[in-house]
């Protein structure tokens, strides 16, 4: 069967796509940046992508009319303020855009809808259901709560705070119920639905057999990892509040923040559980969940995480717009030095951020990335998905990776930190030489400001770093 995927290069649709070509099927790919979507090459000869935009009517009209399946698994809630209405366009233009081929059966992964009253994020996935379910396709919704597992935003947030606070002062959204379910269930739930005529035309609820509190969730973390951690609840903690929290000590964005904030008010708990028999899917423990993204992350297995979508930023951009660096009008940092040997210089470079650091001053950095969370941005805490492979579209710390050949020996990165201006940093190897540039484009007079008040530091870091990256040790 002919399947047309969307949000491929997301947190789901990475997982997804493997398991869809191991059935037997022909996958499109919809992306909006083509040179961000990197598949494993033993997947290239059943998928195919398509170059398409979601707001962009005209963009859809490239879908093929022999599709027999689709997948809707895209979302805007830390792209813009106006998300509700940007979404709601998206599954208009994309239902209008299916109503013209032969598709069958179209499956969205929403959120648990069961409350009256309902957040703005969770408003707006009821509404976008809305909206997907008048085609004239059969049309099935999964409805899910708290994803768990590896590079999950859940998990990650869940991490961030057992791990680097012995003690919590919390607002009292930390007593909501959910039910959390492990993401290899939700791969299992979409896998299996499509096709199924007892899904067809209906919604369900997906979660795993715990309904526990959020504070509950990061007790049994914290116990899962063997650490002591103290949670008091205080009523005081405004919404705003809770999410300056959320975004200074997690990996969050501000306005991914905001979002959970106001939808962890909301109880996210299923109304049955009909649908485990239909599809014969027995779901993780709360802990089974956890015992499984951990053995994936000391692994490095780690297929996809949350951090390396454009959410995760809050910004939106093809990379092709950023991959020519500029000169005009820039400052520019270069620096040269003979390497001793080629491949460990390119395991260096292709180790660098996240756990390992930047080989030099890291305090430096350290402080850097605390300044540019105090400014707003993204900070260092993204880190990195996997510390030994590198592909185009990956986060490492507040960059994003536009460049990446192993065998070229060249890695080209773009700032994502809050800057008067805009940021390059680039590693090429050429000949016995590795070459470390720096560029820097102001915008207007506090770029130019900004860019002497750093060039000390630059000084320091960028001399320190070249030197460690051409040892050979």
């Amino acid at each position: 069967m002919k399947i047309l995927l969307t949000g491929s290069t997301g947190y789901i649709g990475k997982r997804l796509l493997p398991v869809l070509v191991e059935a037997g099927h022909e996958v499109i790919c919809c992306v909006r940046d083509i040179k961000r979507f990197n598949p494993p090459e033993s997947l290239n000869h059943k998928i195919s992508a398509l170059k398409i935009d979601l707001l962009d009517e005209d963009s859809l009209k490239i879908i093929p009319k022999d599709i027999d399946g689709a997948y809707y698994l895209v979302h805007s809630m830390s792209s813009s303020s106006d998300y509700k209405s940007l979404e709601e366009i998206s599954a208009i233009n994309f239902r209008n855009a299916l109503e013209k081929t032969n598709v069958k059966h179209v499956i969205y992964l929403s959120g648990i809808v069961n409350e009256t009253e309902l957040s703005t994020h969770l408003s707006s996935r009821k509404n976008v259901e809305f909206e997907l379910s008048k085609g004239s396709y059969n049309f099935t919704a999964l409805r899910a709560g708290i994803i768990i597992g590896s590079g999950s935003a859940s998990f990650e947030i869940i991490r961030d705070l057992v791990e680097k606070l012995p003690i919590m002062i919390t607002p009292k959204w930390l007593n909501t119920k959910c039910q959390p379910i492990g993401i290899s269930n939700v791969i299992a739930f979409l896998s299996k639905s499509l096709f199924n005529q007892e899904t067809y035309n209906q919604n369900f609820d997906i979660g795993g057999p715990d309904v526990l509190s959020y504070k509950q969730m990061l007790l049994g973390f914290a116990k899962k990892r063997n650490l002591k951690r103290k949670i008091f609840v205080v009523p005081v903690m405004t919404p705003k509040l809770s999410s300056y929290w959320l975004y200074f000590v997690t990996s969050t964005s501000y306005k991914l923040a905001t979002s959970l904030v106001n939808s962890m008010k909301i109880e996210v708990v299923c109304r049955d559980n009909r649908i485990n028999t239909i599809l014969n899917i027995k779901p993780l423990s709360y802990f089974e969940s956890l015992e499984k993204a951990f053995s994936k992350i000391e692994s490095n297995e780690i297929i996809s995480s949350w951090k390396d979508s454009y959410t995760s930023s809050g910004i939106s951009f093809d990379i092709s717009e950023f991959i020519e660096v500029p000169t005009y009008g820039c400052f520019i940092d270069k620096r040269k030095k003979k390497i001793d040997n080629r491949e460990v210089c390119i395991d260096k470079i292709w180790s660098i951020g996240g756990e390992k650091g930047w080989y030099y001053a890291n305090w430096l950095w350290t402080v850097r990335g605390f300044l540019d969370k105090l400014a707003g941005g993204v900070g260092l805490r993204r880190g990195r998905t996997s510390q030994t492979s590198i592909n185009v579209g990956d986060t490492i710390d507040f960059w994003r990776v536009l460049y990446a050949n192993k065998k070229e020996g060249r890695l080209l990165l773009f700032a994502e930190m809050k800057l008067p201006g805009e940021a390059w940093l680039e590693f090429k190897i050429v000949e016995d030489q590795l070459q470390q540039t720096a560029t820097f484009r102001p915008l207007g007079l506090g770029g130019r400001l900004y860019w002497y008040s750093v060039l000390p530091f630059h000084g320091i870091i960028f001399k320190g770093m070249i030197k460690k990256l051409t040892m050979n040790q």
